[in-house]
């Protein structure tokens, strides 16, 4: 049994809409600690107030968690897709205790096809009042620092997978419940080293996705970065070439108690059929990684 005081526990993301009850109690025996609830774009037809109960069912015999509600869409837009998006960080910040979680997690938005600094004031628009509205009920906020094909120039969904827009955000909304939902294959894509990249933003960081990496040197060698071949290709933690023991020291030096939530469905060889046999694998890699907790001898 994990001691919440001093692990971090390691789990998945769970975002199955009305059925996500059902796959957490599958799921659940392999030894998950923790589970982010994500949706695309929108709530669809979830009822929050019904699916909680539903899933605290399912935990109600183990030691497992809710670590996050997710809602993943671009909330900066004018169109209805963005419209809903917005209403579903409101429906995940109203509802996030009802899961036991104070972290609604989800993509900062993006106006379509602009360099990153012209999304900054629409992006205050939109979430200075929804960080308000968070810190009133004590839910803090964290963005995903995947750029979804995204660059600085130009992209449809994300302004948040940089470091420098993560700079210009914390300055145009200053609230101390907006932060980072940080992974390092992300940075990694951005052949950006995740490490120090880690220990400077460690008091901004939120949530952790459990995803790694693999780059390809000898791909960007010969073809390089936007050649005919992947240059980097996303892959399940122990699989890639991060060394997770070294991030959850710097997220244990930093004093992180959060969780890291295994984001699957990337990897291009445990896929499909081999989906969650990567994806348990990454689990006991990520616990070995971590250690499980001993107690020192009392009185020393």
């Amino acid at each position: 049994m994990i001691h919440p005081e001093h692990d971090i526990r390691i789990g998945t993301l769970a975002g199955q809409g009305s059925r996500t009850p059902e796959y957490i109690s599958q799921i659940l025996p392999h030894g998950f600690e923790s589970f982010q609830i994500n949706f695309w774009q929108t709530l669809g037809d979830v009822d929050l107030e019904k699916l909680a109960p539903e899933i605290d069912t399912v935990l109600n015999d183990s030691n497992a968690v809710i670590s996050s509600l997710g809602i993943f869409g671009n909330p900066l837009e004018t169109d209805e897709d963005a419209e809903s998006t917005r209403r579903g960080w409101e429906a995940c910040i109203a509802h996030a205790h009802l899961f036991g979680t104070d972290l609604v997690c989800g993509f900062a938005g993006r106006i379509r096809n602009v360099p990153v600094p012209e999304s900054m004031e629409r992006y205050r628009e939109v979430f200075e009042p929804l960080a308000e509205r968070a810190a009133a009920k004590g839910v803090r906020i964290a963005f995903e620092n995947c750029p979804m094909n995204g660059s600085w120039e130009r992209g449809d969904w994300n302004i948040a997978f940089n470091p420098m827009a993560w700079d210009m955000m914390f300055d145009a909304v200053d609230a101390g419940n907006v932060g980072l939902e940080w992974e390092p294959c992300h940075q990694m894509s951005q052949l950006i080293d995740p490490i120090p990249q880690l220990k400077k933003y460690m008091p901004k960081i939120f949530h952790v996705h459990g995803k790694d990496a693999t780059i390809h040197h000898d791909v960007l060698a010969e073809y390089g970065a936007f050649g005919p071949k992947p240059v980097v290709e996303h892959r399940h933690p122990g699989f890639g070439d991060s060394n997770w023991t070294n991030i959850i020291s710097e997220l244990r030096r930093g004093g992180y108690k959060g969780t890291i939530d295994i984001e699957g469905w990337h990897d291009p060889v445990y896929q499909q059929e081999l989906e969650m046999t990567g994806q348990v694998h990454a689990l006991h890699y990520l616990k070995g990684c971590r250690g499980n907790y001993v107690a020192n001898p009392k009185g020393f």
